[in-house]
This record gives structure tokens, C-alpha cells and sequence, in this order.
């Protein structure tokens, strides 16, 4: 099985960026243990701080797939372009955000990513991946 994981901006600062909110681990740390716990998974991680990059990229994966794990980031809340892409490929998404977006701001209960998505997982830290490892598995 084949799985992207995708990460939108800022996510690369996990672990120096607001731990009391996204935790003190690194992605990079977390992808490691992901791929231990799911030997028989084929992961494949991009991350990007820019739109056009994230929709090319979901493009470029999203034919010959078996799942997509996407966390949007900032772009869940603005993005049209991002939720269109989605919309246009044919491997399955699963949208996940590490804290509860909606016991947050008003403006990150808006997601455009969502209504496109199978399903959204969010607050769980990075254990939303997992899950949503084992959605597809």
C-alpha cells in the first residue's frame, strides 16, 4: 500500500513551534516511528510552505495512491484551490489537524478541505496520522 502524507505551512517548525500546542516532536521524528509501526506501508512525506507546490503535489500523487494524508495547515481555512485539487484526483484524503481547530479561533472552523475529503480527523496530535494510516490500511 502506498500512502502520501502531505504537510502544509509551517509544519516544518513542529517542535519549536508553539509545543504547548503542536507538541515538542518533529515531524521528521514522528515520520520514523510511523514507518516502524506500518512496515508494509510505502510512505512517501512532502512538505511545503507554499500553495502551488501542495496542489502540484497533490496532483502528482493523487492517480496512483492508495490514500493521502493531508494537514493543510493555515491553507485549510483559505485555500479554494487546495479543496479543488482534492476534488479532482481520484486517490482517497484524509484531511487531519494536530490541535482541535474548532476550540480555536473562529476563522479555523472554516475548512475548504473538508467537504472534499473521506473524512477529517483533528486535536488528537500527531496521532491523527496513525489513524489515519489505519483508515486506509
Amino acid at each position: 500500500m502506498r500512502i502520501a502524507i502531505i504537510n502544509g505551512p509551517n509544519l516544518n517548525l513542529l517542535g519549536t513551534r508553539e509545543p504547548d500546542v503542536y507538541g515538542s516532536q518533529t515531524f521528521e521524528q514522528y515520520f520514523k516511528e510511523l514507518k516502524v509501526l506500518f512496515p508494509s506501508v510505502d510512505f512517501h512525506y512532502f512538505q511545503s510552505n507554499v500553495e502551488g507546490e501542495l496542489i502540484n503535489e497533490l496532483q502528482r500523487v493523487g492517480f496512483s495512491f492508495d490514500g493521502i494524508i493531508i494537514n493543510p495547515g493555515g491553507y485549510t481555512h483559505t485555500s479554494v484551490a487546495i479543496g479543488d485539487a482534492i476534488a479532482g484526483i481520484k486517490s482517497p484524503v484524509i484531511e487531519v489537524h494536530i490541535s482541535n481547530v474548532h476550540a480555536r479561533e473562529e476563522f479555523r472552523r472554516l475548512s475548504h478541505v473538508s467537504a472534499k475529503a473521506r473524512g477529517t480527523i483533528a486535536g488528537l496530535g500527531l496521532r491523527g496520522y496513525e489513524l489515519a494510516v489505519r483508515y486506509f490500511l
